[in-house]
């Protein structure tokens, strides 16, 4: 070879593998998801605002999870073929222009609008974060990376519904979208100055889009892909379930005020944060498939447990709390590792895998969210998703190793 070429590959190398700091991936991951843990707490403040329904209100919970859902499916592919850092900056942009909009929105539809497009600009952080981790580290520092990451990310929604709360209860509901859109252009600045191009240019230069779309149907005929997407996605966001519907759960059967709603969610939330902290320890001494049954099987017992209550009318503050921490440290412990193993079944199309894996979380959460609001006792309904969705996570983590297994060194 050359020594121009050999030259060439060294600095593709390089560039490939150069270091992007941990924090700021989590802030660009954390920022998307922040803005629904956010505004939870101040719905009934909006709604009085906007003279909205509670249904109303309800749905833009549902569209920002929706929108998060389809704008992985877009951003993914679009990032492997024009590289990471142009595609984060235009779903920057997109994230705080709509925050600035659903900022002044004047009734329900204009901020209905808003929270989906918020919600479409401030994906690309959770699949550029994922996918940059992927493609400048190794399978497994990758997962080690992945669980750091996620420790980070899960302290901003932890805290999120006690300043949402703040923020609505002292400067209005409106002021929780000024500081998003804040936030926003903090992100673009940092994307600007900090961040370098990770994905691979050999691979963007002989890419293309009929090549992209192919990626995309190889990773959906993909058995091992698809177990690891539905059981993370089963194992995670179906979490969600429980939050849509724990002011009903807490203030109308177990009796507590409406102001003390944002501490219960943030403990609960808190267990993500202490599953992703034991990750980060685990990863290193316990196979990724045997990580992920072990920690979903914590998250199906706690379900169990909370379904036997709720069925038999015992439910008590200290229980459901207890039992909703548990379910999400397995869920904490489960993500990272879930994750790698999907992002590695094809390393060559990591962004499109990312893309395709938060779908299926969104879609999971959508889906889970949706069933629990069909019963007519929150607490019951919720516990029987919550199981489904744990039973489900397992049959997914058995069938994708199984697919999986043979082909692995």
């Amino acid at each position: 070879m050359k020594p121009a070429a050999v030259g060439a590959v060294a600095a593709l190398d390089t560039h490939h593998h150069r270091r992007v700091p941990l924090w700021l991936l989590a802030l660009f991951t954390f920022s998307g998801t922040l803005a629904m843990h956010i505004f939870v707490p101040a719905l009934p403040y909006a709604a009085q605002g906007l003279k909205a329904s509670p249904g109303a209100m309800q749905l833009t919970v549902s569209l920002y999870i929706a929108g998060l859902a389809m704008g992985q499916l877009i951003y993914g592919p679009v990032s492997d073929r024009f590289g990471r850092r142009p595609t984060l900056m235009v779903g920057l942009v997109l994230y705080t222009l709509a925050g600035l909009v659903a900022a002044w929105a004047p009734d329900i539809d204009t901020l209905l609008a808003a929270r989906l497009f918020q919600a479409l600009g401030g994906c690309a952080g959770l699949v550029l974060g994922r996918a940059i981790v992927r493609d400048t580290a190794s399978s497994g520092e990758a997962a080690r990376r992945l669980a750091l990451m996620n420790l980070m990310v899960t302290v901003g929604p932890g805290v999120a519904p006690l300043i949402g709360a703040w923020l609505a209860a002292s400067l209005g509901w409106r002021s929780i979208f000024l500081a998003l859109c804040g936030l926003g252009l903090l992100n673009l600045v940092f994307t600007w100055r900090l961040l370098p191009e990770t994905g691979a240019l050999d691979a963007r230069a002989n890419s293309s889009l009929g090549r992209l779309g192919r990626n995309y149907l190889q990773l959906l005929k993909s058995p091992a892909f698809l177990g690891y997407a539905l059981g993370g996605g089963c194992a995670t966001t179906s979490m969600y379930a429980f939050i849509a519907t724990a002011p009903f759960v807490f203030v109308h059967e177990l009796h507590r005020p409406l102001q003390e709603v944002g501490i219960y969610l943030g403990l609960l939330i808190s267990g993500v944060w202490l599953g992703s902290m034991l990750a980060t320890r685990l990863v290193r001494r316990v196979r990724l498939q045997r990580l992920m049954v072990l920690a979903n099987g914590v998250s199906l017992l706690a379900a169990l447990a909370l379904l036997a209550l709720a069925f038999t009318a015992h439910l008590s503050l200290l229980a459901v709390v207890g039992l909703l921490f548990l379910y999400t440290m397995g869920a904490g412990v489960a993500s990272p590792a879930a994750l790698t193993e999907a992002l590695s079944v094809n390393p060559q199309v990591a962004g499109s895998a990312s893309g395709l894996y938060g779908f299926t979380q969104m879609a999971v959460g959508a889906v889970c969210t949706a069933l629990a609001a069909l019963g007519r006792d929150p607490a019951l309904s919720s516990a029987c998703v919550l199981v489904g969705a744990s039973l489900l996570a397992q049959a997914g983590f058995w069938i994708a190793s199984r697919w999986r297994g043979p082909h692995r060194g």
